[in-house]
């Protein structure tokens, strides 16, 4: 079994231990985004120390630079970015979108299933002053590369290849990520692709597993898509759900697509009633405390985000009352913490006053400072999440957290 339930919640939250060659995994849990094997300004020791049980990184990237064959030699991702515990990599899919389109993860709901038309009548699938990198087809997809525009071509089995270079704990079926301006029709047909492109995962996943027996087997999560409809997103779970191929299913499955914030816990909800009770369920992109609760709630056991590194560097702080800006005049001369009562380093070495200079001055330590700050931030929070569901006190302590978080505004 790679997946262990424990303390179950009313309806479909849960805690559980994920099981890897690396190490278990305690859930939920954040896992930190190292996006090209980094977490950006921060050391894996640091990662380490803000109490992460794993680390995700990017296909896409990797493969781009410095290649996914020169990460395969190195030892895998763990071992070429001095990273002890499970590590994840997702499948590139997401790029089809960001890159493709233009147009960010979550949406307001007042897109949602609007099928806006472009000049040329079709569906309104690029960003505005955007430039479409990546042209799909039902095979897979070409694009190209955003560093130096040469083209490229992914297909499940370029994925499975990638990941398997990669060599991380956990990985990703390839996927059609859609946005939620895509119309009903164009989200069928993408869902029907992801359906046949997660078979042909399946079965070269199988194929290179035995042929790379020198390293250990990499679980395989199958990736739910359907956007903001509920009839799709349910054949999706369960398509993908009871998917088997010679022998070969899925050993978990990631919650993606483009979602509507105001109802991503229904969404999730959906999902998780539908999926295998001992499989887990990992939600792609999502850190924002009221986000992780309604999610939890709803059954997913895992979250990334790059947010809190991302936010970190633009001099955003997480507290329990909420984010602040460390650059604003008033901290100038302020020497207590970022958070009273903090026990990441940051919070126990240095002042609001020291990051206010340093991010005024435009020193990097100022975003390795923040960065371990924010990471520390959301791991902590997750992880009490479960402690509160593994002690029966969940409902009083997010009724506490998200009260204080969300009072100002």
């Amino acid at each position: 079994m790679s997946f262990t339930v424990g303390t179950r919640l009313d309806g479909q939250g849960r805690t559980g231990v994920i099981h890897t060659p690396h190490g278990d995994i305690q859930t939920p849990a954040f896992i930190p985004v190292g996006t090209k094997a980094t977490v950006k300004a921060v050391l894996p020791e640091s990662i380490k120390d803000v109490g992460a049980q794993a680390v995700l990184a990017n296909a896409y990237h990797l493969f781009l630079q410095p290649g996914s064959d020169v990460v395969d030699e190195g030892g895998g991702l763990g071992k070429f970015m001095n990273w002890p515990g499970p590590s994840y990599t997702d499948s590139g899919g997401f790029q089809v979108m960001s890159l493709g389109t233009g147009y960010k993860k979550v949406l307001s709901e007042q897109f949602a299933g609007t099928g806006q038309k472009g000049r040329d009548g079709s569906d309104l699938e690029v960003a505005e002053n955007k430039i479409r990198r990546a042209h799909i087809d039902d095979d897979g997809v070409t694009f190209r590369s955003h560093l130096d525009g040469t083209k490229h071509r992914f297909t499940s089995e370029v994925s499975m290849r990638i990941q398997h270079e990669l060599g991380a704990d956990i990985i990703f079926a390839f996927d059609e990520l859609t946005t939620l301006l895509n119309s009903r029709t164009y989200q069928e047909e993408a869902l029907e692709r992801t359906r046949l492109w997660a078979e042909r995962c399946l079965v070269a996943h199988k194929k290179l597993t035995e042929e790379r027996t020198h390293r250990p087997y990499q679980q395989l999560f199958g990736v739910i898509q359907g956007a903001q409809y509920e009839d799709l997103r349910r054949k999706a779970a369960r398509d993908l759900g009871t998917m088997e191929v010679d022998g070969q299913m899925f050993d978990g499955f990631g919650i993606g697509g483009a979602l509507e914030k105001e109802n991503l816990g229904t969404i999730v909800g959906w999902v998780s009633e539908e999926l295998p009770e001992n499989k887990a369920r990992h939600l792609l992109g999502i850190s924002e405390p009221d986000d992780l609760f309604a999610a939890v709630e709803a059954g997913a056991d895992t979250f990334d985000c790059v947010n809190p590194s991302r936010v970190a560097r633009n001099a955003a702080i997480y507290s329990p009352d909420g984010r602040f800006n460390v650059t604003r005049s008033e901290f100038r001369r302020n020497f207590t913490p970022l958070v009273e009562g903090c026990e990441c380093y940051t919070c126990t070495n240095y002042t609001k006053a020291y990051l206010h200079h340093t991010f005024k001055a435009k020193e990097m330590i100022s975003s390795t400072l923040a960065t371990i700050h924010n990471e520390y931030f959301t791991v902590q929070l997750v992880d009490s999440i479960r402690r509160s569901i593994e002690e029966g006190t969940y409902e009083e302590f997010k009724g506490e957290t998200l009260g204080r978080f969300y009072a100002m505004k």
